[in-house]
């Protein structure tokens, strides 16, 4: 579930769930919305994960 794979990703890179939006899907209340039941579609999910993935590949360069 995607709200799942948000939720480990904040605490893993200790992220404020706004600043997750903004840059993810540019929209600061995107993880606050999904927490209150909002279901994205198949292309806003492909974009938080390609966003997620490189995200993690850039900290994990580091």
């Amino acid at each position: 579930m995607l709200i799942r794979s948000i939720e480990k990703f904040l605490r893993k890179h200790d992220m404020p769930p706004t600043k997750f939006g903004r840059l993810a899907t540019r929209d600061p209340r995107f993880v606050h919305d999904l927490r209150r039941g909002r279901t994205p579609g198949t292309p806003m999910e492909r974009r938080v994960e390609t966003f997620m993935r490189a995200y993690q590949e850039m900290a994990d360069a580091r």
